[in-house]
């Protein structure tokens, strides 16, 4: 497969009280079509920076991004953004928030071709019976299957997730990612998303690409996750390669991030807190998911 997305020397710096703040500095990465990447790291490292210049929500510094052969300027719907937080008008009903995308982007096609676009998407993340409620009236997690099923149902050519599940309890969080891997096999769109759980990072991702400290924050290592697809978590868990890879991006995340490469630089003398230990869970049924929210034109 040829590179679909090309992140080249991406830089982003903020003015500050003490000069120019570098926050990403060359940042480097490249994605196939269909391809999931997580990008992971410590809070504040510049991961949801690099995620927000691919969405076009923040202006670039220095470097450039190309989607499917194209440069990209500012925001548009070629890309759907997920986001902790829902993010729904809570006076349209989910039928309708979902609605309201389907109509700007297929404005050609008829009023009975964009109700079935809506009814499919919102019947796959199951809230076949919930799309007529307004957002006050759904879990948390029912109005994040809502904003994944407007992303969806737009058919961007990329899906930008940044910490989708932060926000939710670890077994509706599981639930959520087993209804995201459903969709994205479904779709195979070109995914990116930001985390710091490593577990969510190997269990999602075909690469996982660790992220120095910042300032000047960069790619530190990248990791090749070897999982067969459709994947089953209990399967995935008990694989060889499962906690050899896991204690890499842990020690990755302790040690070598707080470094830049070829610095020569100890690490700090405090170490940076563990990931929590996976846990394995029963199979849930899936009642949420994460808020998707799609990038204005």
């Amino acid at each position: 497969m040829s590179e679909y997305l090309v992140i080249d020397n991406l830089t982003k710096i903020y003015p500050s009280a003490r000069g120019p703040a570098v926050i990403v500095k060359d940042f480097n990465l490249r994605l196939k079509k269909g391809e999931f990447v997580t990008l992971i790291g410590h809070s504040g490292c510049g991961k949801s920076t690099v995620l927000g210049m691919v969405a076009g929500l923040s202006d670039i510094t220095d470097g450039g991004i190309i989607l499917a052969g194209k440069e990209l300027v500012g925001a548009g719907p070629d890309r759907g953004v997920v986001f902790q937080s829902p993010c729904l008008l809570p006076w349209f009903t989910a039928y309708e928030n979902v609605m309201l995308g389907v109509d700007q982007a297929f404005y050609t096609a008829s009023p009975q071709e964009r109700n079935q676009i809506v009814e499919y998407y919102l019947t796959v993340v199951g809230l076949s019976d919930s799309m007529h409620k307004y957002p006050s009236e759904l879990s948390q997690g029912m109005r994040q299957r809502v904003g994944i099923a407007r992303a969806f149902a737009l058919c961007p050519k990329m899906l930008l997730l940044d910490e989708p599940f932060g926000m939710l309890d670890s077994l509706t969080r599981f639930e959520l990612q087993e209804v995201l891997l459903e969709l994205w096999r479904k779709d195979k769109k070109t995914a990116l998303m930001v985390t710091h759980d490593v577990d969510e990072a190997l269990f999602l991702s075909d690469r996982v690409v660790c992220m120095t400290d910042g300032p000047e924050a960069e790619v530190g290592e990248v990791l090749d996750v070897p999982f067969e697809r459709p994947r089953d978590r209990a399967k995935v868990m008990a694989h060889p390669d499962y906690y050899r890879l896991r204690e890499q991006l842990i020690s990755f995340l302790n040690d070598r991030a707080h470094r830049r490469p070829g610095s020569g630089a100890p690490p700090p003398s405090s170490p940076a807190p563990h990931a929590a230990p996976a846990t394995k869970l029963p199979d849930p049924k899936p009642t949420a998911v994460t808020q998707l929210a799609v990038s204005p034109s």
